[in-house]
């Protein structure tokens, strides 16, 4: 298993989004501890979002890591656009992702950027609503990338042609 792993992170992009000093209250005081964000990517439609908790950033950044590589997902794309518009929701966090033409770039805040980017997605515009929280936003993003099916996946899944789908 560990094996596996190694060989498929070497081509895998990562990015911190973001690191929280959490505490917890115990007799003697308080214990600090880093939870970190990372969301990785191979830039080629396949994207995971990650937390790793430890008394120091990089510690809590590799765990981070390695919990993203374990919850990958693969992400449905047109050319450098998403299939169609789409809106993924995490607890109060809402993101709207809606395909762009080719030449757009990626429209996004810090968090849904992050994971549009480390997707492979060129081409893409975002709103996110409600809570502006990174880890709500992140999961709200990747939920609605999930979401996405392309023409031949929902012909494949009915039993009828691409043609027939589109009309």
């Amino acid at each position: 298993m560990q094996q596996r792993m190694d060989n498929a992170t070497p081509e895998l992009m990562e990015k911190l989004v973001s690191v929280n000093r959490v505490a917890k209250t115990v007799k003697g005081g308080r214990n600090f501890r880093f939870a970190a964000l990372m969301v990785v990517g191979d830039g080629k439609g396949r994207v995971g979002v990650g937390m790793g908790k430890a008394a120091e950033i990089p510690e809590a950044i590799r765990k981070g890591k390695e919990d993203a590589v374990r919850h990958m997902v693969d992400v449905a794309m047109v050319g450098t656009t998403i299939p169609h518009d789409i809106t993924g929701k995490y607890g109060c966090s809402t993101v709207r992702l809606l395909k762009a033409e080719e030449g757009t770039g990626i429209i996004a805040g810090g968090p849904a950027r992050a994971v549009v980017e480390m997707a492979g997605i060129k081409d893409i515009r975002t709103k996110a609503y409600g809570s502006n929280n990174p880890i709500n936003c992140v999961k709200a993003t990747l939920n609605g990338l999930a979401q996405l099916r392309t023409a031949e996946q929902i012909a494949k899944v009915r039993g009828k042609t691409v043609a027939e789908i589109l009309d």
